[in-house]
């Protein structure tokens, strides 16, 4: 089977975790796939994945958004009639690309499916005055037009029917991550800073993180000698946010960490993972951390809630942040027997729930079941 994958290389975010994943993954299982992604000329090259490359002009591409180019449709309609794919699949980085999609790949009679990342607040507080509600809005009546859209959790495919997206047309596929790459182990970043006990997080700094919730509480509670707070991630608020919550305070700043291999060391170290999200979809960051055995807190913000539920971990509301950690963060400090039994069970959720192995498989029956399901529209590539 060949499979055209449109997402994203760069700026580094989830989306690029996912495509990266995703599509390695499926070339291990010996698919054909091509990568569609916005990129200019030059920077076409990279190290992953080894499949052949399309790449499509853009106005502007951030972490959040991409303008594309006019010809970009025209470049893309082109490309998928040339390299003829069985299936379409879009880890949609939100685009007005992505509103074209379904027409296009209608007119070339090609089955379609969207992956839909954008986060958001499962309790909804406020939301339906957010941008994250104002997106779910807009692409709504888009999605319906895919054969289907892979979203990472029952709350997300709540909000999209409610919405008006048909319910045959989602399928929930978590991400996924490998167990055996993530997994607990030796690390030598404790003795690099010193640390008795080490406090994570690792995303990136800015306002939907709600890092300083967690800044504020660590401060606050003068955690003590020994116990550090490693801030791994870089983003708009850091500049900001690193003056005032420095070494003095046990809180290393050390920026975006682009090596995998090294992301894992820090992880494995760690005896606590902290994710405060405001909104959220589903953290691959969070799912890693669980995996190399981290005992994780993280507030009930899109999906991480439903990820940490029954005892895999600490769920925090996404109101009062900081007076929570105020009352978590000495405890997890002075009780290592919490730290080690709530590590354990996260990293048994994984297993049970969340590795990339199962999620491929899912992602396989899916394929499967457009590739049989006749075209809905079978006069609009005629009259287009």
């Amino acid at each position: 089977m060949h499979i055209a994958w449109l997402g994203k290389k760069s700026p580094f975010c989830g989306n690029v975790t996912y495509g990266r994943e995703i599509t390695n993954a499926l070339l291990d299982r010996r698919y054909q796939v091509s990568f569609l992604h916005f990129s200019q000329e030059e920077s076409k090259k990279t190290t992953w994945p080894d499949c052949p490359e399309v790449v499509l002009p853009f106005f502007y591409k951030s972490q959040i958004y991409t303008i594309p180019t006019p010809k970009s449709s025209k470049i893309l309609m082109k490309s998928l009639g040339k390299l003829k794919p069985d299936v379409v699949h879009a880890s949609l980085t939100l685009s007005p690309l992505d509103f074209r999609l379904p027409e296009i790949c209608e007119a070339l009679n090609l089955p379609l499916i969207a992956t839909f990342h954008p986060p958001f607040d499962s309790k909804l507080r406020n939301f339906k005055s957010s941008t994250q509600f104002l997106t779910y809005q807009l692409y709504a009546p888009f999605l319906a037009n895919y054969d289907k859209v892979i979203v990472f959790s029952r709350l997300q495919q709540d909000l999209l029917m409610k919405l008006g997206v048909p319910q045959d047309r989602i399928a929930i596929i978590p991400n996924g991550v490998d167990p055996q790459k993530y997994s607990p182990g030796v690390s030598y970043v404790k003795s690099q800073f010193k640390a008795k006990r080490l406090f994570v997080y690792l995303g990136r700094i800015a306002t939907e993180k709600n890092i300083e919730a967690l800044l504020k509480a660590w401060k606050q509670t003068e955690m003590g000698e020994g116990v550090k707070l490693l801030i791994v991630g870089d983003g708009p608020l850091k500049s900001s946010l690193e003056p005032f919550y420095g070494p003095e305070f046990g809180i290393h700043w050390l920026g975006f960490v682009a090596d995998e291999q090294q992301r894992i060391d820090i992880l494995r170290a760690a005896e606590v993972f902290i994710l405060p999200s405001l909104v959220e979809g589903l953290s691959l960051s969070l799912l890693e951390a669980m995996a190399c055995g981290v005992a994780c807190v993280a507030t009930d913000a899109g999906a991480d809630g439903e990820v940490l539920e029954d005892g895999a971990g600490v769920v925090l509301n996404t109101q009062g942040v900081t007076t929570q950690l105020n009352t978590l963060l000495p405890l997890f400090r002075d009780h290592p027997e919490i730290t080690q039994l709530l590590g354990q069970k996260a990293r048994q959720r994984v297993l049970e729930r969340y590795t990339l192995s199962k999620n491929i498989s899912r992602l396989e029956t899916l394929y499967a079941q457009v590739l049989r399901k006749p075209s809905r529209f079978p006069l609009l590539g005629q009259l287009s």
